[in-house]
């Protein structure tokens, strides 16, 4: 059964396939179902016989793998390339390895091919495109018969256009077929209703040779020392408080559904492995944990998929396109601190997957950059991340203004106990700096406190 705006959407991708153009372009919110969308597409214009293959392309093993098992399901055959095959499901990274004979045969059928999360394929001509976006310019976009490009984020942090895709001028605003909003999923009951939680703590001093300075937040320390956020996220007491408190929310969700799960996203395999440890030890959680140093990734996501463990730690393989409907809670620990990732990442926990509790939650801390992207997160394609074009075809960003919805709702809550907590700090400019405070510097932190952006509320 199709939700109302995937038959919407493929019906109006249809329309224009018919009227001779072959792109159809796509933004709709993480979690939404594009891969459904694209497999009815696909469906269709196969029995209208438009065309003879299909083809999908995506940017890792994780996502290529769930959508090869949807358009299998949904096209009812294999969907490896193999005997039989109606096509075949390939990651980005796969195209340059392709040989003669795959596009030979690709230049001998009518191929509709697939670009999903194409905004990782940068680039309007061969000059200003990334590896990803050149071979889609040249190998897929002449030879492919009609092309569908997805998006859940449809920008880039590197100022440059995504391949395949118009913008506006002089506004630059992305030019898209068919839009469908985290706005509207929620309205729908398609997408939960998303509350995120900024871990801050205030009445910090850093001593440093002997000398004491006082701050009233993380992101006051963090600008005025070189105290850096890796110092924060990788802080054993740190990391147990925003564990804590995920684990607070994940057990009064389980109250309702006995099988949600939280997930939490780590900055580094080692990074990941003291979090494993904190959650089963500290606080009696079962844990699975998949990086990609796992020889066997997709394997580990499947097990915790079909299994009703509490947690699921994770280094760079659950942030776009993994579909594991049970997660209702996340702990974001990434360095990673771009909106797109956040917003990746955001996404994992909000499809609906039953009746009760439909809320997500996710717990960070209060870093700038985190701070503005939780504040902006009802705007679907924020100002921050448009894109204008000039005449020698290279792309800038329109400033980056702060937004406040008024659907928000801010909460403050503090913690009763004042800790006194010793930090490892991390220092140096960067944030791939490992020089460590000397013995004779110690950071302390005073009262927790949390802040709650509720988003969507009339949505919901």
């Amino acid at each position: 059964m199709l939700r109302k705006w995937q038959q919407e959407c493929s019906e109006r991708a249809l329309e224009k396939y018919k009227a001779n153009c072959s792109h159809f372009f796509c933004q709709a919110t993480p979690g939404a179902g594009k891969t459904v969308l694209a497999a009815t597409v696909a469906s269709r214009l196969l029995r209208g016989d438009m065309v003879d293959l299909v083809l999908c392309f995506s940017p890792s093993l994780t996502v290529s793998d769930g959508i090869k098992k949807t358009f299998s399901h949904t096209l009812n055959c294999t969907f490896n390339g193999g005997l039989g095959s109606i096509g075949q499901s390939l990651t980005y990274q796969s195209i340059q390895f392709l040989n003669d004979e795959f596009w030979q045969t690709l230049s001998n059928h009518r191929v509709f091919v697939v670009f999903d999360e194409i905004h990782h394929c940068s680039g309007s001509e061969i000059e200003n495109a990334n590896v990803w976006g050149q071979q889609v310019l040249t190998k897929i976009q002449g030879l492919a018969t009609y092309t569908l490009a997805m998006s859940g984020t449809p920008w880039r942090s590197d100022a440059l256009p995504i391949v395949m895709s118009e913008y506006s001028t002089p506004d630059g605003q992305l030019l898209v077929d068919y839009q469908y909003t985290l706005k509207q999923a929620i309205a729908d009951k398609v997408c939960r209703s998303p509350n995120l939680v900024l871990v801050d703590n205030e009445h910090l001093s850093v001593t440093s040779d002997e000398k004491v300075e006082s701050f009233s937040s993380i992101l006051e320390m963090i600008k005025q020392t070189k105290t850096s956020y890796q110092s924060v996220i990788h802080n054993q007491e740190a990391m147990e408080y925003l564990l804590g408190l995920g684990c607070k929310k994940l057990a009064e969700i389980r109250t309702q559904s006995p099988t949600a799960g939280g997930l939490v996203v780590a900055s580094s395999v080692q990074h990941a492995q003291t979090i494993k440890k904190i959650l089963s030890q500290k606080y009696a959680q079962t844990v699975s944990i998949v990086t990609y140093r796992h020889e066997e990734p997709l394997a580990e996501i499947e097990r915790y998929r079909q299994s009703d463990a509490q947690w699921i730690v994770s280094v760079g393989m659950i942030s776009e396109g993994t579909d594991i409907p049970r997660l209702q809670v996340c702990c974001h620990m990434s360095s990673v601190k771009t909106e797109l990732y956040f917003r990746q990442v955001l996404g994992r926990i909000l499809r609906v997957n039953g009746p009760v509790n439909q809320h997500a939650w996710l717990f960070t801390f209060a870093e700038q950059s985190l701070i503005e992207f939780s504040e902006r997160i009802e705007q679907d394609i924020p100002e921050s991340c448009m894109f204008a074009k000039i005449d020698s075809l290279i792309e800038f960003e329109i400033g980056s203004q702060r937004a406040h919805s008024s659907d928000n709702r801010f909460l403050e809550d503090r913690d009763e106990v004042n800790l006194k907590l010793n930090w490892s700090v991390t220092i140096g400019a960067g944030s791939n700096s490992t020089a460590s405070l000397s013995a004779f510097d110690e950071l302390r932190l005073g009262t927790f406190k949390q802040r709650v952006i509720s988003a969507f509320l009339a949505a919901s």
